[in-house]
């Protein structure tokens, strides 16, 4: 039933959506010239829906008979996801500015308005309280990103990468929504409560086989192994500010959505997802440290880097914890802060005609060129790699610590030794920056907003300790509400 509270629930994405539709008809009669005016709003409506989450009435409660929850974990979720979209559109000007190369590049007006619409899809994803909400979010989403992957049509990587994940992430969907059929008809719901208390009564095959097909789509949507198989080509071919926002908001929303599910629907079978999520995060973990060692690309590079991050993420929800939850949740927040510092800094490897590198080879003698840019991508790599006393160490630490205190030892010291795979693929880019002979020198300039980004980002990735407070109340309570 609709209803105003109902509606004041969803504003976010009542606000997401009325501004998405005014700037489509502003870039329908305005044209490509107002593009940049576009993506400030677009930018704007991004605040707007996020200011929504601060007043929200109704926070812990559900909205249309329990299709969408408007609790404290979505609106955590949110946060993490309009900020990545938010860089995402920041970034995009400059990249697709005309090159010597690309005469007729330009930024497209409709960049910015399809994020938005992903934005929409996530929002419903990580507030699903039915199978049903989580389709429709999932396909929203999906269907904004597909168009994104192939947004630059002259060049045949976009064009293949979007063909790539429109083919298999169609394929993902088709088990998913089998996957979600057998729970239907199985449990005789498709509400999560419902679908629990089903799983508390009896755990029957055809559950359990729903169970597996839903979390093998869901794996697809993070990037997990094995269903990892479109990330590194979409990464490569998709232009780097779609590759950007592939790499942050819709991660978080398709990990916020995972361990939803895992918590709220199938939680009482926790003993059978618990081993399916260990199993991915094992193999994600191993699978993406290996294959990235012999990477010559970088965004390749980082795509096998995100999938190795999944697979520690998924260490805090195979604990099954109010405190595995809080963990993860506290590690896509700093991952989001690497990924989006890092993808700034391969936005600014341009050769003297302004075109994109992507060879990690160029990067050669970066720390007598470009002082600012060698420190600060070195700070994201040595992050990434759980060096410490840098923050992304502390995400490391926190979903360890979290699976100790389940009784998942072994899973952590796997965890533990397999960081030492990751961290040597991530000390060959430093190595390269600071060792190897100069290669040719990047195009000069001060963009001033990517600089920024940058710099805002390293310093939350060295000072991070400091807003431990704000991360570990903000986390623990997002995890809370799922239980």
């Amino acid at each position: 039933m609709i209803d105003s509270a109902s509606l004041a629930m969803v504003a976010p994405e009542l606000v997401l959506t009325v501004g998405a539709l005014v700037l489509l008809m502003v870039a329908a009669y305005a044209g490509d010239r107002m593009a940049k005016v576009v993506s400030w709003m677009s930018i704007a409506t991004l605040v707007a829906a996020g200011l929504t989450l601060l007043g929200l009435p109704g926070h812990g409660g559900d909205a249309f008979d329990g299709l969408y929850r408007a609790d404290a974990f979505a609106a955590y979720a949110k946060v993490l996801i309009y900020a990545a979209a938010a860089a995402s559109i920041l970034v995009a000007p400059r990249f697709f500015a005309p090159t010597a190369a690309n005469a007729s590049g330009a930024l497209r007006a409709e960049y910015p308005i399809l994020i938005l619409l992903a934005c929409i899809g996530m929002g419903m994803m990580v507030s699903a309280g039915d199978m049903m909400t989580l389709y429709v979010g999932l396909e929203l989403n999906s269907l904004a990103a597909y168009v994104l992957a192939s947004f630059m049509r002259q060049d045949t990587r976009s064009a293949e990468a979007g063909l790539k994940y429109f083919v298999l992430g169609a394929l993902a969907s088709g088990i998913l929504l089998y996957g979600i059929s057998l729970l239907y008809g199985f449990s005789g719901s498709t509400s999560f409560d419902g679908i629990a208390v089903a799983m508390g009564d009896k755990l029957s095959n055809g559950l359990l086989f729903g169970m597996v097909f839903v979390l093998a789509g869901l794996a697809f949507k993070i990037s997990a192994v094995p269903f990892h198989m479109w990330t590194p080509d979409v990464y490569e071919g998709a232009p780097t500010p779609v590759t950007t926002f592939f790499a942050s908001a819709p991660k978080v929303a398709a990990m916020g959505l995972t361990v939803r599910v895992a918590i709220e629907a199938l939680g009482p079978g926790g003993m059978a997802w618990q081993q399916i999520v260990i199993f991915v995060a094992l193999a994600s973990i191993l699978f993406g440290g290996v294959a990235a060692i012999g990477q010559t690309n970088i965004k390749r590079l980082l795509a096998y880097s995100s999938i190795n991050n999944v697979g520690f993420a998924l260490i805090g929800l195979a604990a099954g914890t109010p405190a595995g939850v809080a963990a993860t949740m506290s590690y896509m927040t700093i991952y989001v802060v690497m990924t989006i510092g890092s993808f700034f800094c391969v936005i600014q490897m341009r050769d003297r005609d302004g075109n994109p590198i992507e060879t990690i080879a160029s990067l050669a003698g970066l720390s007598q060129s470009r002082k600012g840019l060698a420190a600060a991508l070195a700070i994201f790599m040595f992050s990434l790699a759980g060096i410490p006393p840098l923050f992304g160490f502390w995400a490391k630490f926190l979903v360890f610590d979290a699976a100790v205190g389940a009784g998942l030892l072994g899973l952590a010291a796997f965890g533990i030794a397999a960081s030492v795979i990751g961290a040597f693929y991530y000390l060959k880019i430093i190595k390269t920056m600071y060792f190897d002979e100069p290669a040719a020198e990047y195009a000069t300039g001060t963009p001033i907003i990517e600089n920024t980004v940058i710099a805002l980002c390293a310093a939350v990735i060295v000072f991070g300790y400091l807003l431990n407070p704000v991360l570990d109340s903000a986390s623990a309570a997002a995890a809370a509400a799922l239980f």
